[in-house]
């Protein structure tokens, strides 16, 4: 028995009972048989009760049979905008290797004369390509190419496209599709579809596609490629449907690298003016102020560039930039940075500096190297008139274009970087830290993915992103850490913006808006008593905002501790717990709780209202040491006291804030640290003094400081992953408020060992 022609003549004998409506009963059975057998070939090669025996044994074993319409479905629900349409019909054009592929649409503001066509110059399609392929919903043809590294002939590309259903584009465009398309070496093959049959009709089976194989009509001999023309078309075309689509077309390749093998354009014929004022890349560049570029592979940023680049125009501001590279410790290369930030740079260039239990690495998760690229821009008012540019173009450029795409061997992925997509959180990072954080709306920036190494990261079916496994969560997450560390570096490049060029200084941004709120009162309000009346409510705010100010600053040192006394319980808990395990409550552990104890008492006493005495500062040192003591032993931190030799001073101060500002010193000091990756961790700390000033002195053998120290007093400046950037603010001005200053001495200024020279020294210094 020839199995094949017995499946096709049941399938026929089923198909012929269902179309009638009737059930699968032996009568219907029969009766189809007989009908079926007298089709032309059929009744000399099948017998009768053979077929019937095949039917008894198949007849409750059926496939699915899908309906017409469920291709109508899948271009509707699976390709949701033209825009989409068109790129999916585009990204068909890049895997079959065309350099060029042209849209052009005429007429499109009337579906019934309108007519869409895109082109390319692609290797096309010979008949058993449609037919096996094209003509085949979710054929896995491109998959087998992927697995098998196949790729193109003549730019060697990897297809983007696996899903099999880009082709529905064509449907949500238009409802009638005529394909034309040459291979090499082959006829020209033409197919036309009305996708209205496809809503009448019960099954696909019914609607039979005319596939013809010709002589060459559209292409020459020796050309190749493939040509849709879609009309009938679905929706009327606006102009602002049309902009929006040219400028998704424009945004397929990134704008920061030209893609010469590949050239995607889209044109309205008979409307020429419909592009009109339409930025591009080209036009903005020149106006960002900042520029980056990073490599990251595994668990390390293996190669950071950071420039600031002023426009011409800020003469009183010169750039700078950076490069880092972390493979190797002899092959760093650095402009304008200090051995300390060298030193930084490489020993702890990682991925993470933030998560220890569970560190971002890019290992084993197929994604392959990751290159981000990016520029940053500068929205505020006063710098954006000094631009010689049209301002509303720009700000609508950022609004259109700002944010972090994702490009796949140089094509785009959808939809990160959209207006709405905010796939990296950054509007809400930003929005916890206003003055530090990037926003989608400043910054245009890239990431590229190889299609062949980053198999871990799959396309969403509606072509909306990848799917959010672990492989894209470790992507999002190193994106993120790595914008952190531009960050860091950005933030002092911003302040000189400001200081020089912005609207406010940077010390007292809210008393400088408030003077100027009050001169545009008087300037502008002409009614005597509305302007007399609202200047006494800004001088109730101003000093309302004094008073507030004073008063925080007075509780910020315990505030800030308070995450400390949180560690500190935890780790001496952790200690209780061993020693039960280990000695079964033994002498140690009566000794531990009392140390607990006072422990706890010495951060009480930071939490109390101090007020300004006559305090021992050998004894203000003794008690920091103190309360930080467990913390330095889990960190493996060596203390050298070296004021212990010198003589006691007195000092008339606030003994609770001095606490918790040296005790914040220490507490940066740990963490940089530990982030040395040094083996031997050392705290230094001394008394000193000269003819105006009693001076405390506290040094490490870290990394360092990472950010200029001019300007790491600032509000939120900080070198640390997730830091506020408040505490060193805070000490500053703790003591201004004792009439006496925070310095950073350089190497050589003070007399310390040697081995201190290149870490973080810091000065608390007291007017005698």
């Amino acid at each position: 028995m020839n199995k094949d022609i017995y499946k096709k003549a049941a399938n026929a004998v089923i198909n012929l009972i269902y179309s009638n409506d009737e059930e699968l009963t032996d009568e219907n059975i029969d009766k189809s048989i007989n009908l079926v057998l007298k089709y032309p070939g059929l009744n000399d090669k099948i017998k009768k009760d053979e077929l019937q025996n095949y039917l008894e044994d198949t007849k409750n074993a059926f496939a699915f049979k899908p309906r017409a319409r469920l291709l109508l479905q899948l271009g509707d629900q699976l390709i949701r905008s033209e825009s989409v349409a068109l790129l999916e019909l585009v990204k068909n054009s890049y895997d079959a290797d065309a350099n060029k592929v042209e849209i052009l649409m005429e007429n499109g503001d009337d579906p019934e004369k309108g007519i869409i066509i895109v082109e390319d110059d692609g290797f096309g399609m010979d008949l058993n390509t449609v037919i096996n392929v094209w003509m085949e919903p979710g054929s896995d043809f491109k998959t087998e190419k992927f697995k098998n590294n196949e790729l193109t002939p003549r730019f060697k590309r990897l297809p983007i496209g696996e899903k099999g259903i880009g082709r529905f584009g064509a449907h949500k465009l238009g409802n009638e599709v005529e394909l034309i398309t040459k291979k090499s070496g082959c006829k020209e093959v033409y197919v036309k579809i009305d996708w209205k049959a496809f809503e009448t009709a019960r099954y696909l089976e019914d609607i039979p596609v005319k596939i013809t194989e010709r002589e060459p009509v559209l292409f020459a001999e020796n050309e190749t490629g493939t040509r849709l023309t879609i009309t009938k078309l679905r929706t009327a075309w606006t102009r602002g449907m049309a902009r929006k689509v040219k400028r998704a077309i424009g945004a397929l390749t990134s704008p920061f690298e030209s893609k010469d093998d590949f050239i995607a354009d889209f044109e309205v014929l008979d409307k020429p003016g419909w592009f009109d004022g339409i930025v591009n890349w080209d036009q903005i560049s020149d106006y960002s102020l900042f520029h980056f570029k990073a490599e990251i592979q595994d668990d390390k940023i293996e190669k950071l560039e950071y420039s600031f680049t002023p426009w011409s125009n800020m003469n009183e501001l010169s750039g700078r930039s950076h490069c880092f590279l972390s493979l190797k410790n002899d092959n760093i290369e650095a402009f304008s940075i200090t051995e300390a930030e060298k030193t930084f740079f490489y020993n702890k260039f990682l991925v993470d500096q933030s998560k220890d239990e569970n560190p971002i690495s890019l290992t084993g998760k197929k994604i392959g190297k990751v290159k981000f690229e990016g520029y940053i821009f500068d929205l505020d008012s006063k710098l954006l008139s000094m631009g010689n540019f049209e301002k509303t173009s720009f700000k609508n450029y950022l609004k259109e274009n700002g944010g972090v795409r994702v490009f796949r061997d140089g094509l785009r992925i959808y939809d990160y970087g959209e207006p709405g997509t905010d796939w990296l959180g950054l509007d809400i990072r930003r929005v916890n830290v206003p003055a530090r954080r990037l926003s989608n709306n400043i910054l245009v920036a890239a990431v590229y993915l190889d299609r062949e190494t980053s198999s871990g990261l799959e396309e969403k079916t509606n072509r909306e992103g990848f799917i959010e496994n672990e492989s894209y969560e470790v992507l999002r997450d190193s994106i993120v850490h790595t914008l952190s560390l531009i960050e860091m570096y950005r933030m002092p490049d911003k302040n000189r913006l400001r200081e020089i060029y912005g609207p406010t200084p940077k010390s007292e941004p809210v008393l400088s808006l408030l003077k100027d709120m009050q001169a545009y009162v008087n300037d502008k309000v002409k009614e005597i008593p509305v302007k007399k009346k609202l200047n006494i409510y800004l001088e109730k705010i101003e000093n309302d905002y004094k008073h507030i100010t004073e008063t925080l600053l007075k509780s910020a040192g315990a505030g800030l501790s308070l995450s400390v006394v949180i560690h500190e319980v935890e780790k001496i808990i952790q200690s209780v717990q061993s020693i039960l395990k280990q000695e079964k409550a033994s002498e140690k552990l009566l000794e531990l709780v009392e140390h607990l104890s006072g422990l706890i008492d010495g951060y009480a006493d930071i939490l109390r209202t101090s007020t300004r005495s006559n305090e021992s500062v050998i004894s203000l040192l003794n008690q920091t040491l103190f309360n930080v003591e467990f913390r330095l032993l889990s960190h493996n931190i060596t203390i050298r006291k070296e004021y212990e030799s010198k003589d006691d001073r007195k000092l008339k101060l606030a003994r609770s804030l001095l606490l918790g500002s040296l005790m914040n010193i220490i507490d940066n000091s740990i963490y940089w640290l530990e982030k040395s990756g040094k083996l031997d961790k050392l705290l230094y700390l001394d008394i000193q003094e000269n003819e105006e000033f009693v001076s405390i002195i506290i040094a490490d053998n870290g990394t360092g400081f990472t950010l200029p120290t001019d300007r790491i007093t600032e509000p939120f400046m900080s070198g640390k992953s997730g830091g506020m950037g408040l505490g060193l603010h805070i000490v500053k001005e703790i003591m201004l408020a004792h009439k006496g200053s925070l310095s950073f001495p350089e190497k050589g200024e003070l007399d310390i060992p040697q081995e201190f020279s290149n870490g973080a020294i810091v000065s608390l210094n007291f007017k005698k």
